[in-house]
């Protein structure tokens, strides 16, 4: 099914339905789905004047703005794809995404929250080795257009999109669609590409196994440029719903969004889900209608969200698992999943024609369920290309055509699987392979812990031993000795940290999907401070 059909479907079945609300605190913008699907053919016919085609890439640098989905469904309808550029893009990430996916067009938000986007892209282009791209203007569902445009050439033209609503030509082959930055921790970001088949059935089995249904709203409150943003949109506008777009997150008024539009669906990190309960905290409003959170697990708080979302609103908490390669939602767990199972990352396929293994990170040969190994996958849903790297896919790819996920995980007998770590931040301690979140968690069961993260260093002798990072609650709550002796009353002896580090605040990264603790950072924190010598263990 191609996306345009996937709209006009829904347009036949009620076209005054609401597909989309452009959340603002005064004047907040409802779109339904006849005004979208003329939008977007008014966008589709701007597109195709100017030389928007079938393999064309087009860059969207939009907040969450239902134009952002006219985007989307409109270059989808030439053939064409789309690569998102998040607002917070700097200089360099922008000129890489120019040189890697060569747009030809790039939709421009105007006036969003004081931005200089027009001045980024412009010094991007003047250092990129790929052609300047036209711009087009977009002003948001609260702004105006600017009357001079010159400013908004940054080589190659400026317009505003407009027009006649035209239904486009039939586009035969099945094209890519749209691409995702990867977050690797090596090399610069890929731009991993998936095809609008893959696009419509997985946001269709994602509805399902959601449990989206008409008359929903959905929150999207991550970037539609990232995966987890773009996959959540998409398994709302499948199952009926409508997306609560909120441009900018601010927990205070997500909040308050969630408790006037009787919101019922929302996908976040614990980082993101955190700030909502502390907002809640100060301010508790009523959320009757919340049934399901999906939530990812960047900062060890999942347990406690989950429970107080269920606390207070009766939401079931699901973990979930997906990535820029893999799509957002390919699996979690189902809501009768006992907890805390339920709470951790992985889950249940959400589709048969998706395959899992696990493999044998030294040998790859596949392994039975019951062990750790490398988290394998096969389907619709798995990378299609990398923009500007035809040699990624070799490197991404098993000889068998499985593709390498990167992801350290455990197949259960029932097909399910979960989600352990990253393979890089896996720990080998004494011989034996240990996820570092079993020793965060037993630490963030003190009081006096609020957040902690484990990583792994080699000391003089090589043996890679345990370094915890610890921010207490207050100053002094708590000492090293006291929390090494917490984690020796219930775990194995050579799991207990070699050395704890307090600290006031951990070092960390917002990306697409979240904010998350940069690792790598206190990687090295560890081996400038211990990677010559050892207390006691």
């Amino acid at each position: 099914m191609r996306l345009l059909e996937l709209l006009s479907d829904l347009v036949a079945r009620d076209p005054g339905a609401v597909v989309a609300i452009d959340a603002h605190p005064e004047q907040p913008v409802r779109v339904t789905r006849r005004e979208l699907w003329q939008r977007t053919l008014t966008l589709s016919a701007g597109l195709r004047e100017a030389g928007v085609g079938r393999g064309g890439c087009v860059a969207v640098w939009l907040p969450n703005w239902s134009d952002a989905l006219c985007w989307q469904f409109a270059a989808a309808s030439l053939g064409a794809h789309v690569i998102g550029v998040n607002t917070r893009y700097n200089v360099d990430e922008v000129r890489h995404v120019l040189e890697r996916a060569r747009p030809s067009v790039v939709a421009l938000a105007c006036g969003f929250h004081g931005l200089d986007l027009v001045g980024r892209l412009r010094e991007a282009v003047g250092g990129a080795g790929a052609p300047a791209p036209a711009v087009a203007v977009v002003a948001g569902p609260h702004g105006t257009a600017p009357a001079d445009l010159t400013p908004y050439d940054v080589g190659a033209g400026a317009w505003v999109p407009c027009g006649p609503a035209e239904q486009p030509e039939p586009v035969g082959a099945d094209e890519l669609a749209v691409a995702f930055t990867t977050s690797g921790s090596t090399g610069r970001p890929k731009l991993a590409a998936h095809k609008e088949s893959a696009v419509v059935d997985h946001a269709l089995a994602d509805a399902e196994g959601i449990g989206i249904r008409d008359g929903d709203v959905v929150v999207c409150v991550l970037p539609l440029s990232g995966v987890f943003g773009f996959n959540t949109a998409m398994a709302a506008i499948a199952g009926g719903a409508a997306c609560l777009l909120e441009p900018v997150f601010d927990e205070h008024a997500v909040l308050g969004d969630m408790a006037r539009w009787q919101s019922t669906h929302l996908v976040g990190g614990d980082d993101l889900v955190g700030r909502l309960a502390a907002a809640w905290q100060a301010e508790p409003r009523r959320l009757p209608s919340w049934r399901w959170l999906g939530i990812a697990d960047f900062l060890g708080r999942s347990r406690e969200l989950a429970e107080w979302a269920l606390r207070e609103f009766g939401t079931v908490t699901t973990g979930v698992y997906g990535s820029s390669e893999a799509f957002a939602l390919t699996a979690f767990w189902p809501r009768d999943e006992p907890a805390p199972r339920r709470w951790r990352g992985g889950g249940r396929l959400v589709s048969p024609r998706i395959e899992a293994r696990i493999a044998d990170p030294g040998t790859g040969r596949p392994l039975p369920p019951g062990r750790q190994g490398e988290l394998q996958l096969r389907g619709p849903n798995v990378v299609d290309a990398y923009l500007g790297d035809d040699d990624a896919a070799a490197r991404a790819f098993t000889a068998d055509g499985w593709f390498r996920t990167g992801d350290l995980a455990e197949l259960a007998d029932d097909g399910a699987f979960t989600y352990v770590c990253r393979m890089g931040d896996v720990l080998r301690l004494h011989g034996f392979l240990v996820d570092p979140a079993e020793i965060e968690r037993r630490l963030a069961e003190h009081d006096a812990v609020d957040v902690t993260k484990v990583v792994g260093v080699r000391g003089a002798d090589g043996a890679q031993r345990a370094v915890a990072f610890v921010v207490p609650t207050t100053p002094g709550a708590v000492s090293e000795e006291e929390l090494r002796a917490w984690c020796a009353r219930s775990l194995a002896r050579f799991k207990v940290p070699s050395a704890i580090e307090l600290i006031e605040r951990m070092p960390t990264t917002s990306g697409t999907n979240g904010t998350k603790i940069r690792a790598a950072t206190l990687r090295e924190w560890a081996r400038q401070r211990h990677g010559g010598g050892w207390p006691n263990t």
